[in-house]
């Protein structure tokens, strides 16, 4: 059951384009880690890094992960690999948010380093930096940054990537009951509160247990 739900993630496309849904549901959860986290921005102060630009993209969260998906042309699974980087990532670098003004940079590297780990044929860094429209000497930066904030940690267990597909199938199913939703009364819980961890689980490893942490 699990395994038939992490195929039809990575492998069922939108109707309106050759999309796997994979990109819908990431983008639309890093949309609202993102803006919850400029939230929080107002009220704490956040570490300004190397991911961080002067000003936010103009892109769309969206729009720049179909660009990566058109023009990596890595495979599915990567960009569920790139999201367990990027739980990880913000996991050891509590000072980092995922924000506005670097979700885009942590997204072309966490989609590089995905795929130079899991497939067996990847575009080099220069070409990277063209999708992500930066220069190749900032990707060069930026992988390795990533690399060290991620402890070199780059396996994902099987178990691992089935829970997050199954977290981000989750995410989808809310986003479409929302509309029906609206005219309901909200569950108190559910309104006001910033994104306590910034992507979703708490992982480890060795024993493949996983907790939803909002």
């Amino acid at each position: 059951m699990a395994e038939a739900e992490t195929n039809t993630i990575i492998n069922d496309k939108d109707d309106q384009e050759t999309v796997p849904k994979i990109i819908t549901f990431l983008s639309s959860l890093l949309q609202r880690v993102a803006e919850s986290n400029d939230h929080c921005r107002l009220f704490q102060s956040q570490k300004i890094s190397v991911f961080h630009g002067l000003t936010r993209p103009t892109i769309s969260i969206k729009s720049y992960l179909e660009r990566i998906f058109k023009y990596a042309n890595c495979s599915p699974s990567c960009f569920v690999v790139a999201y367990v980087y990027l739980d990880r990532f913000v996991q050891m670098q509590p000072s980092l948010p995922i924000n506005s003004y670097n979700v885009h940079r942590l997204l072309i590297t966490s989609v590089l380093v995905s795929a130079k780990f899991m497939d067996d044929m990847y575009y080099n860094n220069a070409y990277y930096a063209k999708v992500g429209g930066i220069s190749t000497v900032e990707m060069n930066l930026l992988e390795v940054d990533f690399l060290f904030g991620l402890g070199f940690q780059l396996n994902v267990a099987p178990t691992t990537f089935h829970t997050y597909c199954t977290f981000l199938q989750r995410e989808m199913c809310m986003q479409i009951q929302s509309p029906l939703q609206q005219s309901l009364p909200q569950p108190s819980f559910n309104i006001g509160r910033p994104l306590k961890i910034h992507c979703c689980f708490n992982e480890d490893e060795s024993s493949h247990h996983h907790q939803l942490a909002v």
